[in-house]
């Protein structure tokens, strides 16, 4: 299938992880231009070593969500010239609910909500400019499947799949519009860590008994940026190989 886009320019959000590397690489095949963010200088170093064969296809930018400077330079780095958000960052705090301290789990929160709803906002009044734009969440199967040591994760995801929904539902008529994805397990970064530990165990839950490869997320997450797929919007994707679909 021949794919068409409403533009060029994505945003990767967290692009210095394998998905968001393997997804730049995707989108450079399609003649989409990624502009990939880093929060630190290894990452942008594992950025640069990834995709040094596309030379001049790609950009890189560091942003974090603790930092709010550094979404300020984001956006005035994009100078208004934006297309697709792909939002793949997400930090890590498991524990149990009763034993994490406040000291944790508030930046905790800070971050990956405040923080994403203030640059939602910014890309939001971007594609309000062009009255185009559309914006992917890769959440996970952790916001339906509910796990010990996982709750203040899952929080976090679920209340970023609400903001992702609500913006589809305000905006759909404007032409930006939304969609969450939610994969299960993944063999690639985060992932392919927890799976060597309890790999039987995990995919002995999963119907398809095998995990995702990025790869496989990434074509999909370029499938769904696509003009073919704008009709799915304010809504989630389950990419599980079944994990959510049974007890």
């Amino acid at each position: 299938m021949q794919l068409t886009f409403s533009g060029q320019r994505a945003l990767i959000v967290g692009g210095s992880c394998d998905l968001g590397i393997c997804l730049a690489k995707e989108m450079i095949q399609e003649a989409l231009y990624p502009i990939l963010t880093f929060r630190s200088e290894a990452g942008r170093k594992r950025i640069e070593k990834a995709l040094e064969p596309f030379s001049s296809r790609w950009e890189a930018v560091r942003f974090d969500f603790a930092d709010a400077v550094s979404l300020n330079l984001l956006f005035a780095h994009l100078r208004e010239d934006l297309d697709f958000l792909v939002d793949l960052a997400q930090g890590d705090l498991e524990g149990l609910v009763a034993s994490v301290e406040e000291d944790e789990f508030r930046p905790y929160f800070l971050q990956n909500i405040s923080s994403r709803t203030e640059m939602l906002k910014r890309a939001a009044r971007v594609f309000l400019r062009k009255r185009s734009g559309r914006l992917i969440f890769i959440s996970s199967a952790a916001a339906e499947r509910a796990s010990a040591g996982q709750g203040f994760y899952a929080a976090a995801k679920l209340a970023s799949e609400a903001l992702y929904r609500n913006l589809g539902l305000e905006l759909g008529g404007r032409g930006i519009t939304t969609l969450t994805l939610r994969p299960g397990y993944i063999d690639a970064g985060r992932g392919r860590r927890y799976l060597q530990s309890r790999e039987k165990e995990a995919l002995g839950k999963v119907p398809i008994q095998r995990a995702l490869t990025e790869k496989e997320v990434a074509r999909s997450v370029v499938f769904f940026l696509s003009d073919i797929a704008r009709g799915f919007n304010a809504t989630q994707i389950v990419m599980d190989g079944g994990l959510t679909a049974g007890k």
